[in-house]
């Protein structure tokens, strides 16, 4: 969580205020561009400039190479570029509340997780939506939240207090309630689930603790959460991905099936192997920064 800046020292305040400051600055550069104009400029300033400066460029094609060994280093090269243009498009198209809500407005959403969460919701059946860091899984939420559903999340709230005010507000404004991760915001959530409500959760990043399951060929710690969460509240479980498509502007919105109720480890790998399905069609769209996997190797 964001530490409150009265217990920072004077160094780490001024450092967290800087990065804070170079961020809106560029943020504020993009937006004041038109929407496809600041979407292309964000992707290339986060995949020449700003990823390779913070040494994600780097962090990335060593995890990438960890994950997808068989492919040419050339291919590798381009994937760890490509998805830092991909992460930096969407955080500018997320700080672009409104024109990617009225853009998805008119987006198709394919699949049967779709026609299956619509039942869910005129029954009162809450659902679950699962999936990664992958594409830009705002621009569903922002589909289903045009068709009148207030699709909440949890979030995890960014260690540089500065930067997450703005960060949880711009989250805050596609419509559908958001929590911080921990007592008070799980507490917020599940009040919403067993209302009949739907969520988000993000299930991709390491998970100190939590059963290792198989992710891209590896042993992962996956947090099995959604899947407990869905067992005790008869839940749906549905995995959902917005990928980009080849204009780079774009989505394909897509909901696939609902997993089945089994156990909280069979239902996380279950949805470690769609995401890796995903991940494997188009790795340039996932955000091979974090550390996955921990437990192989701790690898920069």
């Amino acid at each position: 969580m964001p530490q409150d800046t009265a217990t920072l020292s004077l160094p780490a305040r001024a450092a967290y205020r800087a990065t804070d400051l170079l961020a809106r600055g560029l943020i504020g550069l993009a937006l004041a561009l038109p929407y496809t104009a600041r979407v292309r400029f964000m992707g290339w300033a986060m995949a020449h400039v700003v990823g390779p400066g913070a040494g994600y460029l780097k962090r990335a094609r060593v995890h990438v190479d960890f994950a997808l060994p068989h492919l040419p280093d050339a291919e590798k090269d381009r994937i760890a570029r490509a998805s830092l243009t991909n992460a930096g498009r969407t955080l500018i198209e997320n700080y672009s509340t409104r024109a990617l809500l009225a853009r998805q407005a008119r987006a198709d959403i394919s699949g049967p997780g779709f026609a299956a969460m619509e039942a869910a919701a005129r029954s009162g059946k809450p659902v679950i939506l699962v999936t990664g860091h992958f594409g830009n899984y705002e621009a569903v939420r922002a589909a289903l939240v045009a068709r009148g559903y207030a699709v909440g999340g949890l979030y995890r709230e960014m260690k540089n207090p500065y930067f997450n005010d703005h960060y949880v507000r711009t989250m805050q404004s596609f419509g559908g309630p958001v929590f911080p991760q921990g007592r008070r915001g799980t507490a917020g959530f599940v009040r919403h689930l067993k209302g009949g409500g739907q969520l988000v959760l993000l299930f991709d990043q390491h998970a100190q603790g939590q059963p290792a399951l198989q992710f891209l060929g590896h042993d992962a710690q996956t947090a099995i959460s959604a899947a407990e969460l869905a067992l005790r509240y008869a839940a749906l479980l549905i995995p959902f991905y917005g990928i980009r498509a080849k204009d780079g502007i774009n989505f394909d919105c897509v909901m696939e099936a609902p997993i089945d109720h089994t156990t909280p480890e069979t239902m996380t790998q279950a949805m470690n192997d769609s995401l890796g399905a995903r991940i494997r069609a188009h790795p340039e769209q996932w955000f091979w920064v974090p550390r996955r996997w921990r437990s192989d190797a701790d690898m920069t």
